[in-house]
């Protein structure tokens, strides 16, 4: 089985930023675009808007907030300043030549067939989610037996007129008679849990309302869950037939609001494991378990120290991932019956690669791992004994293997920017494997190239960073450049199918990705350099891969673009402000802009361990360094930049990209568009509708390729598919390859 964290995994992400540079699970379907020069007009002025400063005295230091009334998002006011706003951006990226085509070529690489993740096998059934390439939304389906007829079993195209609602199949009973599933409206982070009878194709009774839940776990007699609550997170049992209202509170009373739980049950039913994260930082995590059969206490496994914890049950052992005593991880084994720390044993020691995951199949331990951000497995014995490693066709990244402890069937993902994912069937037994699903969009990958160099960043620290591009790239500055990356919450940015990677790149252009401090590529060394008060590391790391594309003639300051979403977008808003000349345009997605306040809106307390908070006067002074919104100069010559938000996001409150609009707009020197792009239905989370995808995707690309002075050409017949391309070695780096996202825009 996989960890049992991983289990609700899309719910945890919800208290994480967790939005990694664009990719998606479909690939481009034709041969390159040439590039011609767009001659720019005269920019209209953006509407205006009525300043009205709030002075706050915060440590000593007094601070000016010209648009704090845009943080109320249903006052009329700020209505009708959206409305403006989206007619100006809408104005200007739809006079732009070339849009109908670059929607065409765009919806080419969308429209095709596409599985999300691997089967779940349940009882002789499995269980995915897919989306046709005629269809909007995915449909959570099954199969009787693994070549049985696809059985629809949620459609959610019916909910809504606007295909604004999407489901997410959450968890599956070990007889594959119940399905867990959650329904999401717009980009919300809440989801509504409804639970099917597989064989009656009904919904029961036994659902929970609309709210924010970390973990939604299945039992013969009821189910556990995790829920968010205004004074915490707290963990339930709700037995079938039973009034909610009366559910039982297992765990968490008194734990306030800047912690998260995940529940899970182990696949024989045996033991209860929950999960309390100290925060999104991840620096700290609890382990707890509880005995169903014997309906035991709770029984702590770990709660006193500063290390993380992933953990998957198989019989009466725990397995252990963690960074106790280990940077790069290493796995250790408790008895949950004697689960004392003296007791627990290491089975995968640590070493100079980082441990991604891992999981357990067919009496085995596969391990993910990471060395130079090139992905490998590892294949272990129960007890640690060394079974070899899976080889892999060219660099990219390797999802989670999929199964159960007792049983040899795994499936597993393999993807990279260029090759689009594909799903293997493997036999934990005798190591065989065949594809089970591939995307089948045609793409001449052989005509691109994937590069991994190393670049120093301002301290002199060595940072890796992926570069997708032609064979044949000539250095001589004028490539158009797509640079994008996260640097935070230890996630990790490996090779991703990416369509727009693939479209920049066989356009003629670069993608850049670099692995910056804050992610956990190199373990949790590199995490905790690029967070709280050494957060500034981050953006040196970005900015100097900019300064690196520069220097070795990839390009130039007026061919470079910027992107980034969340997390991302603080990333690329900070970038934007300490160094406006060297860059030329910035797509900032869901972005944290104003870090004084952010701590004040949604869930933004899970946070406050990788950012600190303002309230602090020592980690103010950090933050008040850096914070976009308090460094916005009047007169600078800034970039063009467009912000990306929507009323539905829950995670990161869309006043950051409200008020930083507004402060831009008053205070460029340049004659370069400030836009605001802003969706009234949708936010932060997945589910978008492909049509929308399509629509939000052309309008980022056409406002870079009109910013870089970039048309693309009608598109082209389709390429035939050939191989994968090969990753070529650059300044001696050891390069073989992982960003966790949803399938989608980003």
């Amino acid at each position: 089985m996989r960890p049992i964290s991983s289990v609700a995994r899309f719910l945890l992400a919800a208290a994480f930023l967790l939005l990694t540079p664009r990719a998606s699970a479909a690939a481009t379907a034709t041969a390159p675009t040439k590039l011609a020069l767009v001659k720019t007009a005269a920019i209209p002025k953006p509407p205006p808007t009525r300043v009205e400063v709030v002075r706050d005295t915060l440590h000593g230091v007094v601070i000016e907030d010209p648009y704090r009334w845009l943080e109320d998002k249903d006052s009329p006011e700020t209505r009708a300043w959206l409305d403006k706003q989206i007619a100006y951006t809408n104005g200007l990226l739809g006079a732009q030549p070339g849009r109908a085509a670059l929607r065409a070529r765009i919806e080419q690489c969308y429209k095709v067939d596409v599985i999300s993740s691997e089967p779940k096998e349940r009882g002789g059934r499995y269980f995915y989610s897919r989306r046709a390439a005629n269809q909007d939304l995915f449909v959570i389906c099954m199969r009787e037996g693994l070549n049985g007829p696809e059985k629809v079993l949620v459609d959610p195209h019916g909910m809504s007129a606007d295909h604004t609602t999407s489901v997410t199949l959450i968890d599956v009973s070990q007889d594959g008679k119940q399905l867990i599933y959650g329904t999401r409206r717009g980009g919300e982070d809440e989801v509504t849990v409804s639970i099917l009878d597989v064989d009656q194709g009904k919904v029961i009774a036994d659902g929970l309302p609309k709210g924010r839940y970390f973990g939604v776990a299945l039992t013969p007699a009821g189910f556990y869950y995790s829920r968010y609550q205004k004074e915490g997170t707290r963990v339930f049992y709700h037995p079938f037939g039973g009034d909610p209202a009366k559910d039982a509170l297992v765990f968490g009373e008194g734990m306030g609001p800047e912690k998260i739980t995940g529940v899970g049950v182990s696949e024989d039913g045996h033991w209860l494991v929950i999960q309390v994260y100290h925060g999104s930082a991840g620096k700290q995590v609890e382990v707890y378990v509880k005995d169903l059969v014997a309906n035991g206490p709770i029984v702590t496994v770990v709660n006193d120290l500063e290390s993380r914890f992933n953990v998957a049950v198989a019989g009466d052992r725990m397995y252990l991932l963690t960074n106790w005593e280990a940077s790069n991880g290493r796995i250790m084994v408790a008895d949950l019956r004697h689960p004392s720390r003296d007791q627990w044993k290491e089975v995968v020691p640590t070493s100079d690669t980082v441990i991604e995951d891992f999981a357990l199949v067919g009496h085995r331990i596969f391990v993910n791992d990471l060395k130079n951000v090139a992905s490998s497995v590892r294949v272990f014995d129960p007890d640690g004994k060394p079974e070899g490693e899976i080889d892999f066709p060219t660099i990219g990244t390797v999802g989670t293997f999929e199964g159960h402890w007792d049983q040899p069937e795994a499936f597993y993902t393999f993807r990279s920017f260029h090759v689009p994912r594909t799903i293997y069937r493997y036999d934990a037994a005798s190591g065989a494997r065949s594809e089970w699903w591939r995307s089948k969009v045609p793409i001449n990958s052989d005509a691109l190239e994937l590069e991994q160099v190393w670049y120093p960043s301002k301290d002199g620290t060595k940072v890796p960073m992926f570069l997708v591009h032609k064979k044949g790239f000539k250095h001589d500055g004028a490539a158009p450049t797509y640079l994008t990356g996260y640097g935070g919450f230890l996630v990790n940015n490996t090779p991703e199918f990416s369509i727009t990677a693939a479209l920049w790149a066989e356009a003629g252009g670069l993608y850049a990705l670099p692995n910056l401090r804050g992610g956990g590529e190199f373990g949790e060394a590199w995490h905790q350099a690029g967070m709280l008060d050494k957060k500034q590391n981050t953006f040196d790391d970005f900015i100097a891969a900019g300064e690196y594309l520069v220097a070795q003639k990839y390009t130039r300051p007026g061919k470079l673009s910027i992107e980034g979403g969340s997390n991302g977008g603080l990333l690329v808003g900070a970038a934007m402000t300490q160094r406006p000349d060297l860059f030329r345009a910035v797509v900032c997605d869901v972005p944290l802009l104003d870090m004084v306040r952010y701590h004040r809106f949604l869930v933004a307390r899970f946070w406050v361990p990788e950012y600190g908070s303002s309230e602090d006067a020592a980690q103010f002074k950090t933050i008040y360094a850096y914070s976009p919104y308090q460094h916005v100069k009047k007169g600078t010559a800034y970039p063009a930049v467009m912000f990306v938000t929507g009323d539905s996001d829950t995670r990161v409150d869309p006043l950051h990209a409200r008020k930083m609009t507004a402060l831009m707009q008053a205070s460029t020197g340049s004659d370069r568009p400030i836009l605001l792009h802003y969706d009234t239905k949708l936010g932060h989370s997945g589910g978008k509708p492909v049509s929308q995808i399509i629509e939000d995707l052309t309008d980022e690309m056409m406002f870079l390729r009109w910013q870089l002075g970039m048309q693309p050409a009608a598109p082209a017949a389709p390429a035939a598919r050939k191989s994968p391309a090969r990753l070529s070695e650059a300044n001696g780096s050891e390069a073989t390859s992982a960003g966790k996202v949803e399938t989608g825009a980003k």
